[in-house]
Parts: structure tokens; sequence; C-alpha cells
């Protein structure tokens, strides 16, 4: 989360105070070290051989903040990592998403916001040096943490293994990736002093052949730059590879982090490669925070005790799209779209704006809509929806998947366990429930004639930590039983909401909205703007869950249960005059939308 994400201006305000003081201190003992744009001659790169970095031989401090480029729109990298560096701090981190990258298996994309080459170049320009976390899987409460869906088509795929499947997918990647990334590197004149292996592998640890094989997959590729690795207690002894730093993942000091790191690689630099400065938020729970004199205190301390460290995150930035990831322990969680909003109090805001209510006036029912998806698949059994021969026989990533079979009797329906992971289930157009993870049976009505039993499942967003990733295939993933016998016979439409899509659908035959519309359905409105569009919060109070696009952009889901309340829209992605709005809505809807300045993350908890 963002690390100004707290309960109240008064906090907001207090760890602000207490970045000042950070900055003051590192100013006092010159701990921002050299910056990129003095660098003439470069001889030495990041060295780990002493108990302090080295940078040309000279002690360095990371004091490094993180920031994904993937969560920021393009417009504001430059605003934000100048507020980083107002903050005191010299090195950004981040993450790159393979499944971004890759959307298709040979298919890459590092244009516009994903163009990752330039962001590491603008760090440099501004005087910040950069850490790469290239993955391949990076967490991140991102979907999948960062692998791309297509990897599941192979039933028998084992992520984050040396498993033929996946190393060959993540060879073809890194070619094209670290192609890229190797003329950034420090010792080429880039700002790239550093490079992370894998990430919190020590958690999985699944393979003890697999993280000496990423490694070598980076030297072999060009990388250069000290090599680190990131883990947090449990995982550190495991997660580690000859000849790489490790580095300790943690929210608070205890003795058993440093002898920990002790123990492990004497005489070297200490760092906290994530000083956890907030939390995620699951959707129908509470906003998790820290307490900002808390965490002010652990970031003192961790200084007085020479570490390096890395504020997880600086500026968390939005899931836009589907992109949100899930956990999965004792019972399944989805994340928000939020991962932190909002800014600190500090020189150079742009204005946040209250827009006027924009009415919504046209809709189309989703059954009217199903004319501008692809072609549906017709199959014997239900297909998971990565294994579906859509997007050039990738599958379907994200979004919601229609299942619809024709029935002739009511009865019993038996879920089976094989949702994943919601589903609106009609008969005809008529909605009769809800199917989730753990509903156990469902009552199909009685009826006279054939019925098209339906089945919306929408992908809620795939698990992106811990042992569970290699089951994260979404859809129908298996039979449905009615009255004890195996549902057949489906025609499957892909749902994925992709900017085409979009795009098709604003030619619709679109219509008056009547007192009671036909759900689920496309809502359509706008928004005028006079004048130089700024920065809003969008408010969907009235409405239940859903998607919401403004312009052709997926600002992400909104559900009325919270805590989220708004969803950031960006200035960038609106125009003077018209901008169009659409939403795409389940089950309840209001006939406005409120463009509010600012965020509303719902009620807040502290984290334990």
């Amino acid at each position: 989360m963002l690390i100004f994400s707290l309960k109240n201006v008064h906090k907001k305000r207090l760890f602000g105070i207490a970045l000042l003081i950070l900055g003051i201190i590192i100013y006092r003992f010159n701990w921002r070290g050299i910056q990129p744009t003095k660098m003439k001659f470069r001889k030495t790169g990041l060295k780990a051989n002493t108990e302090d970095f080295q940078l040309e031989g000279h002690k360095f401090r990371i004091l490094g903040g993180s920031m994904h480029y993937f969560r920021v729109p393009r417009a504001y990298w430059k605003d934000r990592m100048l507020k980083m560096k107002a903050c005191g701090l010299n090195t950004l981190t981040t993450y790159v998403a393979w499944n971004l990258h890759e959307p298709q298996r040979g298919v890459y994309n590092f244009k516009d916001d994903l163009d990752v080459e330039a962001y590491i170049r603008l760090a440099g320009e501004l005087g910040l040096w950069v850490i790469l976390r290239p993955g391949p899987y990076i967490c991140s409460e991102w979907d999948l943490g960062g692998l791309p869906s297509w990897l599941l088509r192979d039933p028998k795929m084992e992520l984050r293994t040396t498993y033929k499947g996946f190393t060959d997918a993540v060879d073809t990647y890194f070619d094209v990736l670290l192609a890229k990334m190797v003329p950034l590197q420090y010792m080429k004149g880039g700002p790239i002093i550093a490079v992370q292996v894998e990430n919190e592998y020590g958690s999985y640890a699944a393979d003890s052949t697999y993280m000496p094989y990423i490694k070598q997959a980076l030297l072999s590729r060009g990388i250069g730059e000290l090599l680190l690795t990131s883990d947090n207690i449990d995982g550190l002894m495991k997660g580690n590879v000859d000849g790489v730093l490790a580095t300790i993942n943690l929210q608070k000091v205890k003795p058993i982090h440093i002898n920990s790191l002790d123990s492990q690689q004497p005489h070297k630099p200490k760092m906290v490669m994530e000083f956890w400065t907030g939390w995620f938020d699951a959707w129908g729970d509470l906003h998790h925070v820290f307490n900002a004199e808390e965490m002010a205190n652990v970031v003192m301390e961790i200084l007085k005790k020479g570490m390096s460290i890395n504020l997880y995150m600086f500026h968390g930035g939005t899931n836009f799209g589907f992109m949100n990831g899930a956990l999965q322990s004792n019972m399944y969680m989805a994340d928000i779209t939020s991962y932190g909003e909002g800014l600190p109090d500090m020189p150079g805001l742009y204005p946040k704006m209250n827009y006027d209510i924009s009415t919504v006036y046209q809709y189309i029912t989703l059954w009217e809509a199903l004319k501008f998806t692809e072609e549906p698949f017709l199959s014997e059994d239900p297909i998971n929806m990565e294994n579906l021969p859509f997007n050039n026989g990738n599958g379907q990533s994200y979004g919601y998947t229609l299942y619809e079979t024709v029935v002739t009797s009511g009865g019993t329906l038996h879920p089976n366990d094989k949702i994943r992971d919601r589903a609106l289930v009609f008969i005809d157009e008529q909605f009769i429930g809800i199917l989730k993870h753990n509903s156990i049976e469902m009552v199909v009505p009685d009826g006279k004639g054939k019925r098209k039993l339906r089945f919306l499942v929408e992908n809620c967003g795939r698990v992106n930590y811990g042992k569970e990733l290699n089951n994260q295939r979404k859809g129908i993933i298996g039979d449905i039983l009615l009255n004890g016998t195996p549902l057949k016979d489906f025609k499957i439409y892909s749902l994925e909401m992709q900017s085409t899509f979009i795009e098709r659908l604003r030619g619709a035959q679109w219509k008056q909205i009547p007192e009671k519309p036909i759900f689920p359905g496309f809502f359509r409105g706008i928004l005028y703007i006079d004048g130089y569009p700024g920065d809003t919060y969008v408010k969907m109070q009235g409405w239940t869950k859903g998607v919401l696009f403004i312009n052709g952009h997926n600002l992400g889901r909104y559900w009325s249960i919270g805590p989220q309340q708004t969803l950031y829209l960006p200035g960038p992605w609106l125009q003077r005059g018209i901008n169009n709005v659409i939403v795409f809505e389940e089950q309840e809807m209001e006939k406005k939308i409120n463009f509010v300045d600012s965020p509303d993350l719902g009620m807040a908890i502290d984290v334990d």
C-alpha cells in the first residue's frame, strides 16, 4: 500500500514530518551518496564485500522506495519520482510485470505506460539509482504474481520450478526483457545498480535447482551488477543462492532478523528490501494501515543500525483493469482495485477535482452485448478460462466468462467446488442466485420446455502468493451437477472486456434506461469537463458491483461491500469537453455517478 495511505490527516502529516526528519538526517550524514547525474567515469559498480555497500570505492547506503510503472500513468512518473527525491531517497525499486509485457505467448508490449526502459532512464535523469526486480515472479498483490495466465494452458505446469514448460517460457521472455535492461546497467552508463533474483522464493521453495537457474539466466544474458535476493524471515535460509546477497522483508525489526542475516552472511551489508509501509486490502474487509509514529521509529532504528532500506511501497498506485491479485489460506480473498491512493502534502501537488454529477442515460443488456464478443465456443464439457480457444489460442486471461447450456427441468444444482471465483446464475434472463468457492448447492426452479441455464463467472483475481499458484485456473474448472448428472453441451462466451470490445460496444443500439432495467447490463453516460482536466475519484454510490470504463480505460472493479468506495481517475485519461463513461453493472444501479476530490478507501483498522 502507499506509504501515505493513513487513517486521517493528522497521521498523514505526522509521517510526512518523520520523512522530513529523515531527509535532514540523510543530508547531515551525507547518506544520499553519489547520484547518477554526477557520474562521468565508472570503474566499479555497487559492491557488497564489506559491512557497508561500496560504490566507486565510497561508502554507500541504499535509501529506496518502491513504485511500479504499471500502477502509475506515465504522465505522472516524473512527478512521483520527484516526490521520492524530496523525501530524501536515492534509489527507486521496481518490479517488472511479465503478464503485461507478454499478454500472448510471443507477443510483446513495451509501449506507452509499459515502457519500462523509459521509466528507468527517467529515474536516472532525475538523480535516482534503480534496483530492478525482474521476476519472473513478483508477487506484489498482482494477478498470479505477474506470471502470464497462458502458462496454465499446460495441464502439467509447475510454476516457479525448473519444469521445462516453465523455463522455456522464462528463457524466451528474458531474452527479450533483459536485452532492454542490460544497456541500462551502472557499468554501461545507466542507473541500475542491482538486480533481484526472483522474489521471496524461500516462502515457496518448491525446487532446489530453481534459484541457481534464475541466477544463471540473468548472468548469461549480460546482467553484471550486484545480485540480491529478497525474503521474509521464514524464507531467508531457503531463498538465497550462492554468490548472491540476501536481503530481508519486514515491518518491525527484531533481534532474529539481525542475527539471521549475520549468521547467513557475516560481514556483509544488511538491507531491508521491503520495509512494509502499509498493507493490502481484500473486498469485504476493512482498510488496513500501519501506525505512522511507529513506522517512523522503525525507519530510524533501521538507519541507526547502519542498514539500507527500501520503503514498500513509497507510492502504491492502482491495480487498473483486472490486475489485482488474491490470497488463499483458509479461504479465498480477492484484493481491491487500489494499491494505495493519495500523496503527501508536499509542494507541486496536482489539484484533485470535483466534477459535476454524470447522468447515466442509456443502456443495453448483457444478452444484447454478446453479439459484440468473439464467436462463442461450443464444448461438450465446461472448459476453464485459460484453455478456451480465444486470443489467438492463448485463452482468456481476465474478466468474465459466460457458460450457457440447455436444461429441461429444475432441481438441485451442485457446483462441486468448480466455480472460480464467483458466478451469477440465470434461467434464460432470470437471475436465480450466486455461486462461489464455498457454495454447496442451489435450487433451479421448475419450468416448461427447454430453457437456458447460464453461469456468468468472474475471475476475481488469481492468487499471487503461497503454495496455490498452480491451482489458479478460472471459470468453470470441472463438472457441475444438476440432480446428480453433469451438465453438458455448453456455449461459452468470452467477456474479457478488452478495449476493442468496449470500442465495438459504443456502436451498439443503446436505448433509454427503463424504470426496471434488466441486469447485468452496460450503462452509458458522459462526463463533461469545462477546462483543463485534473485527477478525480469516482464514487459509485447506489451501484452494487461491476467495472468502470472512462474513454476506454478500465479503471478497475468497484463493489459496494468495500472497503474501497472510490476509484482513482487520472487527469491524463480525461479530455476537455465530453468524456465517455461506460459501466458494467451486475445487479443494481443508480442513474448518476459522482466525481469527488478525495479518495475513500473505507473504514481503517491498524495492522497488528
